[in-house]
């Protein structure tokens, strides 16, 4: 069971490793954890079919634990996030929730699903769930069906907060279509859209856990086709959605703006309005990024994960976060937490107030990437591939002329003319690769020696 138990969220097969008795045990422990910080939990599910039966179950878990739970419906997760740190009434009462969970399988196939979780306004991740998992495994009680819960106007809640934030956006009108891919995004993108007066032509704006149109993940161009068909068409910037709305791709007609690109447009216009920005990035974001920050402000380079950077965004203060992937954190006016909904509206914001997207993104230093290229392993031996490879650029580090080993995250290996990152997957069985470079021929080069010193570091291994 242990390997439902991942870094950043709970995640597994509905049916057979998310079990009735499971997901009731883990509501079970869960609550008597966020019992700690008060009575209340929000729970919410995203578009998948057998997401409101996981919602009864473990809201019976919840309940066995003497948690009263707030119940918001189907709401993309950024909506459970913000629920966190707003009050509802209940009685006659203002109450704040101890901890919120949403039941998502986010980008994976429609037989996942799984849980994202806070507790007192804090990611529950890393050893907190594999400790959650050990006693869930270890644990023999059996709970009943009761699934007591109260209504809240979650999305309602969340779509009148952003329409107030962004009054000024009403009746604008940049030429936009959005791609939910069937998700649960489009029960608060459409609303919001509607409050303020925003046309957008709509690809896929109604849930449906079966996904028929394309795999709702748009970190991955195939899954992009028929948004870039309506740029082409009538519209002049797309915007897509994951499975749970908390990763954004926004395009032009020109350009596909990664989340690290768009950290550093955010910084910028920060920057216009005065401030000496703070944006943490991953290992995996362009050095572009890095360097041109510092040019105004100051770049962090911390972790991959979305818990890993909520919770460093709250211990520095900074201003914004970010991931290629397109998890953006807003600090600045606003909670923390990844919220591509959110970030659409800055994005349309900053349209509004005549950022010129294709433009900024060609006056940057010409650099070559990759995306990001899977290498296949086992859970057993991602980490030591990990540690042999280090060992061996240490030892090799003259030979091959590396300016510097950064091993925040797995190992990203500077030379002169790029770099090349080797991180173990936190959720998966596979290694992740991503290389950068000043040229193409570099680009080869680098791509070529990593490569080969992580076939080493498998030989050793093995």
């Amino acid at each position: 069971m242990q390997h439902i138990f991942r870094e950043y969220d709970i995640r597994g097969i509905f049916g057979e490793d998310l079990t009735e008795q499971t997901v009731k045990r883990i509501g079970y422990y869960l609550g008597e954890k966020i019992k700690k910080h008060g009575d209340y939990a929000v729970v919410t599910y995203d578009a998948r079919t057998h997401s409101p039966l996981l919602s009864d179950w473990l809201t019976s878990g919840l309940n066995a634990a003497g948690i009263i739970v707030l119940h918001g419906g189907m709401a993309p997760t950024p909506v459970n996030y913000f629920c966190n740190f707003n009050s509802f009434e209940v009685g006659g009462n203002k109450v704040m929730p101890a901890g919120g969970i949403q039941i998502t399988g986010s980008h994976n196939p429609p037989e996942y699903n799984g849980f994202k979780i806070t507790i007192d306004q804090r990611p529950f991740f890393g050893e907190e769930i594999y400790a959650l998992g050990r006693e869930v495994e270890a644990s023999q009680i059996a709970i009943a069906n009761e699934t007591d819960t109260i209504a809240i106007p979650a999305i309602e809640n969340y779509v009148e907060y952003l329409a107030k934030e962004f009054a000024e956006l009403k009746e604008f009108d940049p030429s936009i279509a959005i791609d939910c891919g069937n998700g649960a995004a489009g029960v608060a993108v459409e609303p919001l859209l509607e409050k303020l007066k925003i046309g957008a032509k709509k690809l896929y704006c109604e849930p449906d856990g079966t996904f028929p149109n394309h795999h709702p993940d748009p970190s991955e161009e195939e899954n992009l086709k028929d948004l870039k068909k309506r740029l082409k068409k009538d519209a002049r910037y797309g915007f897509a959605f994951d499975g749970d709305g908390d990763r954004i791709a926004f395009l032009s007609r020109k350009h596909n703006f990664k989340g690290d690109i768009l950290a550093l447009f955010f910084a910028k216009e920060m920057a216009k309005e005065g401030k000496e920005p703070t944006v943490i990035g991953e290992v995996k974001c362009s050095q572009i990024m890095y360097d041109e920050i510092d040019k105004i402000g100051k770049a962090i380079m911390y972790k991959t994960g979305h818990s890993n950077l909520k919770v460093k965004l709250k211990e520095t203060g900074a201003d914004l976060a970010a991931e290629v992937s397109g998890h953006i954190f807003f600090n600045d006016r606003y909670y923390g937490y990844d919220d591509a909904i959110y970030t659409m509206m800055r994005i349309l914001e900053m349209l509004k107030n005549g950022f010129d997207f294709d433009a900024e993104y060609e006056k940057l230093p010409k650099l070559y990437s990759t995306d990001e290229i899977k290498v296949e392993t086992t859970d057993q031996k991602k980490f030591e591939i990990i540690d042999t490879l280090k060992k061996a650029l240490k030892e090799r580090k003259e030979e091959l002329h590396i300016r510097d080993i950064i091993t925040i995250d797995g190992v990203r290996v500077i030379f002169e003319d790029g770099w090349g990152l080797v991180r173990a997957s936190n959720t998966t069985p596979i290694l992740v690769t991503r290389f950068e470079a000043k040229s193409p021929e570099s680009l080869e080069r680098i791509q070529k020696v990593m490569n080969e010193l992580i076939e080493e570091a498998k030989k050793t291994v093995d």
